[in-house]
């Protein structure tokens, strides 16, 4: 160390042992009329898995338990959450900032697809864009009184995910997967993300588990044997559901009435994030 040094090493070029990098900060703050009180992520190593239905599914589930909802739609290039909700208006603002548009039930949605001039114009953006719009949905929307923001992430450990991580206080992060063995790679890659981040595993869903026939009532895995309980084990991780292949919830989505699915898989993981506002 010099004598004449000033304990100041992020503005040092001098590579001394004593000397202590500085971590960046690179969290956001709400935009200052927001209130929110638990923000969970719902990630997938792969696309194609059901990320945004698990997501949707979420949002009701805890809209019809008594709570705020929110989704923020973070898959800019891949949006499906306004379609699933059926909602077909834009997002507005006024001075103070965005406004998300809310569903037939209440819960408030902010996607790029509300905010272009058409729902099929492809988003042709360079990665650091699509980070700095996502950040945009957390500082410059106004989410009024939201018990519960789900976010809908992009596949894979990219900028976005990324930028979420570091830059959204996120309580909690759910990993969606499907069957299929090759999966454990990709869930693994996602855990050690989150680890790396040093945010809260909540547990696994796995979709497309099973097909549940109509005339027999037996229970046929048409993707194969499920390897969801090995990899929660491997990892320490909880299953908190398994979602079965039905045509009813892919005709929900198509026609924008996910809030009308019937189902309970999600109430595990309702009384899992009760816990949590709790512990508020």
């Amino acid at each position: 160390m010099s004598e004449k040094c000033n304990q100041s090493c992020s503005s040092c070029s001098e590579n001394c042992a004593e000397r202590k990098e500085e971590k960046t900060d690179f969290s956001e703050k709400p935009h200052n009329m927001s209130s929110i009180k638990k923000v969970v992520a719902v990630v997938s190593g792969k696309g194609g898995v059901g990320k945004s239905l698990v997501t949707s599914m979420l949002a009701v589930t805890m809209n019809r338990r008594g709570y705020h909802s929110a989704v923020l739609d973070a898959d800019i290039t891949g949006p499906s959450i306004p379609k699933a909700f059926g909602i077909s208006k834009k997002a507005t603002g006024n001075e103070f900032g965005l406004l998300p548009v809310k569903s037939k039930t209440g819960i408030d949605i902010m996607s790029v697809n509300l905010l272009l001039e058409n729902d099929t114009d492809p988003v042709v953006w360079r990665g650091p864009i699509i980070a700095g719009t996502v950040k945009q949905f957390w500082t410059d929307v106004i989410w009024d009184d939201v018990d519960f923001m789900f976010i809908d992430m992009p596949p894979g450990t990219g900028d976005v995910p990324l930028t979420v991580f570091q830059s959204i206080a996120v309580d909690g992060i759910i990993v969606v997967t499907s069957p299929q063995e090759l999966v454990s790679m990709i869930v693994t890659k996602a855990v050690k993300m989150a680890e790396l981040m040093n945010i809260p595993i909540l547990g696994l869903v796995e979709n497309m588990s099973y097909f549940k026939c109509p005339d027999n009532g037996k229970e046929y895995q048409i993707f194969g044997d499920s390897h969801i309980e090995e990899i929660a084990q491997k990892h320490n991780l909880k299953v908190l559901a398994k979602l079965p292949i039905d045509p009813k919830i892919s005709a929900a989505c198509d026609k924008g009435m996910i809030e009308l699915f019937d189902g309970n898989w999600f109430d595990p993981i309702a009384k899992t994030l009760e816990q949590m506002e709790e512990m508020k």
